[in-house]
C-alpha cells in the first residue's frame, strides 16, 4: 500500500461522508501535504499502541510454504492454514501499512511448529493454524516461514520503530493425533479437564479434552521426550540443541524439569532475534512462580541479544511480558480472584494484563471509562498497566461484533488511558461473523485487503483509525498520561504526561458540531499559546481559555504546536 494512500483516501473521505451520528463528518480545506514537523517521542510500553494478528490470516507473503507437512486434510470452515506468513507481514511493514496506523508494537500468534495431523473439536475437522498447538518449541513452523524470515521481519520492524511480541505457550501441548503422540507422563498430564470453581482446578488440569498439560508445579528432572529426540536427530541438530540446553542448566542451575526446558526454547527466540516482549497464553492455568523464570531469562536474553547487536538496539527499553489471564479485569486492581485464592500476576513478572473489562465499559459514555482507568491506572496500579482490546481471536462478545460503529471503536480503544490492542481488521471493519464458519473460527477470517482497495465507506473508516492511531503514537500522554475533563458540552479532556526531562501534553474534543466550535482549554494549555489539530491540520491560537475551529469533523486532535 503507497504511503500517500492515507492522503488520497481522506480526499476520498471527506468528499463523501455525510452528517449522522456514526459518520465523520466533512472536513474542509484538508491540505494535501501536511507540513507540520513531527518529533519522535520517547517509546512507552504502558502508553503502547499493538497490533494483533493471526500470521496465518494477514497476508501471504510467499505461495511456496502454503501447503507443508502433507496437511492435506479437509478442514471444517476457517479451520485449515490459509497462507498467511512472516514474509507477509514483512511486505506490510515494509509498505508501511502498520506506520500509517500508528501502530509501533506487532503481536504475532505463536510461529512455532504445530502438531502435524488434525483433529475435531466439535466443531469440525481443524488443524494448529492459529499457532496455539506447539509440536516443538525449538523449531519455527514451516507454513509461517523459517528462521531467516523471522529474522529479517524483527529487523524490518526496528527498523521502522516497531517492537515485536511473540505469543508464547507454556501451559500445554498440541493435542495427541495420530501423527503427534502425547508427551510422557512426567511431563504433561490429560486429565482431569478444569472445572474452574477454585485455584486447584484451574491449574492442576487440562483446559479441555486432549489438550495435555504441562506439569509445571513439579521439581523433580525429566528426561527429553524419545520423540523430540528422534525429531532433532532426523533433522540433523540433535547434538546442537543437546549442548545448547546443557549450557542452560550450567548457567541457570534450573533443575530439568518441564517448564525448565520450555523456558529456554522460548527465550532462545529472544536471544537469537531480539524479540522485544511476550504475550503468555493462559497464564493463570500455570504456577505462578513459572512466570517470574520466564521473565527473568528473556530479561538475559534481551541484554544478550543487545550486547552482540549494538546497532541494532532501539533503545534501552527493558524487555516487556503482559499475560493472558482469562477474566480479569482492570477493576480487580492488582489481583487476580479464583474464590479460594488470590493472585497478583503484577508480582510474577508481568508489566500488563490483559483486560477483559473494556468490551463491557465501551457502552458507557466517554468521559466515565477515560477517568475510571486514568484513576485506577494511577491509584493501584501505579507502574503497572493493562492491555485494551475490543475484539479477539477468541473473544466471541466483542464490542460491536457486527461492526456498525467503527468510529466509536476507534474512539474507544485508542484514546482509553492503557495500552491499546487492535485486532487485526479492527480498523477496516473486517467481519467477525462469518455465516458459514462454527465458533472462534467466525473471529478469524482472511484480512479483508481486498475490501480496503475496493469498497469507499472500507477506506473511510481506515482514514479515520490511522489518523487517531498516529496521534496516539506520537503522544505518551493519551496512554500513560493522567485524564482530565475540560469541559462536558461539548466534551473535552486533556492528558498530561512526565517522565523525567520528557513531557507531553494533548487535547482531545469528541462528538463535536458542525461548524464553528469553542473547546475549552483552560487550565491546560495559556493564552497565547498555539495549538495544532492533527485531524483538521489546522492552526489555531488560544484566547480566553478556548481555542476555536470551524470545520464539521467530530472530532479534534490538538497538540502544541512546533516552532
Amino acid at each position: 500500500m503507497s504511503r500517500y494512500l492515507p492522503i488520497m483516501v481522506f480526499i476520498i473521505f471527506f468528499l463523501s461522508c455525510k452528517r449522522n451520528k456514526e459518520t465523520v463528518k466533512e472536513v474542509t480545506n484538508l491540505p494535501i501535504v501536511t507540513t507540520h514537523p513531527k518529533e519522535s517521542p520517547p517509546f512507552v510500553w504502558d502508553a503502547a499502541n499493538i497490533y494483533f494478528l493471526l500470521t496465518d490470516r494477514f497476508y501471504n507473503g510467499d505461495t511456496l510454504n502454503d501447503n507443508t507437512l502433507n496437511r492435506n486434510n479437509k478442514t471444517a470452515p476457517l479451520r485449515g492454514f490459509m497462507g498467511g506468513d512472516l514474509k507477509g507481514i514483512t511486505k506490510k511493514i515494509e509498505e508501511g501499512y502498520f506506520t500509517d496506523l500508528g501502530v509501533n508494537a506487532i503481536w504475532l500468534t505463536p510461529v512455532v511448529e504445530q502438531i502435524h495431523g488434525n483433529v475435531d473439536e466439535g466443531t469440525g475437522s481443524t488443524y494448529g493454524y492459529h499457532g496455539y498447538w506447539t509440536k516443538d518449541w525449538t523449531n519455527l513452523d514451516p507454513n509461517f516461514g523459517s528462521n531467516k524470515d523471522l529474522e529479517v521481519l524483527v529487523d524490518t520492524a526496528h527498523d521502522r520503530g516497531i517492537r515485536i511480541i511473540m505469543d508464547v505457550v507454556l501451559n500445554h501441548t498440541g493435542p495427541v493425533t495420530n501423527l503427534d503422540p502425547v508427551w510422557p507422563r512426567d511431563w504433561v498430564r490429560t486429565g482431569p479437564v478444569c472445572k474452574y470453581t477454585n485455584y486447584e482446578t484451574t491449574t492442576a488440569c487440562t483446559l479441555v479434552e486432549n489438550l495435555p498439560d504441562i506439569l509445571t508445579r513439579t521439581e523433580v528432572p525429566v528426561e527429553l521426550p524419545d520423540a523430540l529426540l528422534a525429531k532433532w536427530k532426523s533433522e540433523n541438530r540433535l547434538s546442537n540443541e543437546l549442548d545448547e540446553l546443557q549450557l542452560f542448566f550450567d548457567r541457570t542451575k534450573y533443575p530439568r524439569t518441564p517448564q525448565s526446558y520450555i523456558i529456554k526454547w522460548l527465550t532462545d527466540y529472544v536471544n537469537d532475534f531480539g524479540i522485544d516482549g511476550f504475550r503468555v497464553d493462559t497464564a493463570k492455568h500455570v504456577d505462578e512462580q513459572v512466570w517470574s523464570a520466564l521473565q527473568e531469562q528473556a530479561s538475559i536474553a534481551f541484554n544478550t541479544w543487545k550486547k552482540k547487536h549494538p546497532k541494532k538496539v532501539l533503545d534501552s527499553t527493558s524487555f516487556f511480558m503482559f499475560g493472558e489471564v482469562y477474566g480479569y479485569g482492570i477493576s480487580g486492581g492488582r489481583t487476580y480472584d479464583f474464590g479460594d485464592k488470590k493472585v497478583d500476576y503484577f508480582n510474577y513478572g508481568f508489566q500488563s494484563l490483559i483486560n477483559f473489562e473494556l468490551k463491557n465499559d465501551a457502552k458507557r459514555n466517554y468521559d466515565s471509562i477515560f477517568s475510571k482507568y486514568s484513576n485506577i491506572l494511577h491509584t493501584s496500579l501505579a507502574g503497572k498497566s493493562v492491555v485494551n482490546y475490543l475484539s479477539s481471536h477468541d473473544d466471541s462478545n466483542p464490542y460491536d461484533q457486527d461492526r456498525k460503529q467503527p468510529y466509536r471503536r476507534a474512539n474507544v480503544l485508542l484514546l482509553s488511558p492503557g495500552i491499546s490492542q487492535i485486532y487485526y481488521g479492527d480498523e477496516s471493519n473486517r467481519g467477525l461473523n462469518i455465516n458459514e464458519a462454527i465458533g472462534d473460527a467466525k473471529l478469524r477470517s482472511f484480512m479483508n485487503w481486498k475490501e480496503q482497495d475496493s469498497i469507499a465507506q472500507i477506506k473511510t473508516v481506515l482514514a479515520y483509525w490511522q489518523k487517531l492511531g498516529r496521534f496516539r503514537n506520537t503522544h505518551p500522554a493519551i496512554g500513560a498520561g493522567k485524564h482530565h475533563k475540560l469541559s462536558q458540552n461539548p466534551y473535552v479532556f486533556g492528558r498530561n504526561y512526565k517522565n523525567g526531562a520528557y513531557k507531553d501534553k494533548v487535547v482531545v474534543g469528541l462528538d463535536l458540531p458542525e461548524g464553528k466550535k469553542i473547546l475549552s482549554v483552560k487550565g491546560f494549555f495559556g493564552d497565547g499559546t498555539q495549538l495544532y489539530d492533527t485531524f483538521s491540520e489546522t492552526y489555531t491560537t488560544v484566547e480566553n481559555g478556548s481555542i476555536v475551529l470551524e470545520n464539521d469533523n467530530p472530532i479534534a486532535l490538538l497538540e502544541l504546536a512546533k516552532k
